[in-house]
């Protein structure tokens, strides 16, 4: 049974018309794209997840966060290490400022420090959220080129045997069919990247609640210690 599939959508293929044929054959680049972005994503999630739960058990054991060497604030790799190291340099940048116009008061430190994380917390969203968006153009977009595809193709034989005297199904058939395979072709792309956009999606959002979490956390032990 595989075999005999397999023959007829190359059959199919081969009796679709060339914008039927264009459309499968970029629907296929599509589905090697959405795959690609799906696992790559998955494990760069995992990957920044452990590394900002190494980071962070590093910071817990430090008694203190605003005169750590640079080695911690090298890290900017690691979005924990990024928010980490933006804090600290605009809390000496404010202290330095502060002094130089002899307005240096913990407050002015800390509203710096708040700013900096806010941005940094932004840049580190966008980055989490890269590539999700044309994994959702993917989803949305691959059952509509598929139906293109099939009302192209049922246009084309319907056009083919309306200049016949006689027509039956056996004429109709297969045009049809080959119309058809172009929507089949842009569910099976679209099924498994609405799966796994959705898994993507709910990891992103954990670990953006997680990021929150922690520059609510490093805003608070530095504000302690400059007390």
């Amino acid at each position: 049974m595989p075999p005999i599939l397999a023959v007829n959508v190359i059959h199919l293929y081969s009796i679709t018309d060339i914008v039927g044929q264009v459309i499968v054959a970029g629907l296929g680049i599509v589905s090697l794209v959405a795959w690609t972005i799906m696992f790559g994503k998955f494990f760069e999630l995992r990957r920044l997840r452990e590394l900002n739960h190494a980071y962070e058990r590093s910071l817990r054991g430090e008694s203190g966060l605003l005169n750590l060497g640079e080695s911690y604030r090298s890290r900017r790799t690691i979005p924990y290490g990024d928010l980490f190291a933006d804090a600290v340099e605009a809390y000496w940048r404010a202290a330095s400022i502060g002094k130089e116009r002899g307005s240096d008061t913990s407050r002015f430190r800390l509203e710096h420090t708040e700013n900096a994380l806010q941005r940094a917390l932004a840049r580190q969203i966008l980055r989490y959220e890269s590539s999700m968006i044309f994994l959702a153009s993917i989803v949305s977009g691959a059952p509509f080129l598929g139906l293109l595809g099939t009302v192209w193709g049922v246009l084309v034989a319907f056009d083919g045997v309306a200049g016949e005297t006689s027509t039956n199904i056996q004429t109709l058939a297969p045009g049809v069919s080959a119309a058809l395979m172009t929507t089949t072709a842009g569910l099976l792309v679209a099924i498994p990247s609405v799966f796994g956009y959705n898994i993507l999606l709910a990891s992103t959002k954990q670990l953006i609640t997680e990021l929150e979490n922690y520059a609510s956390s490093l805003a608070d032990r530095i504000e302690l210690e400059s007390e």
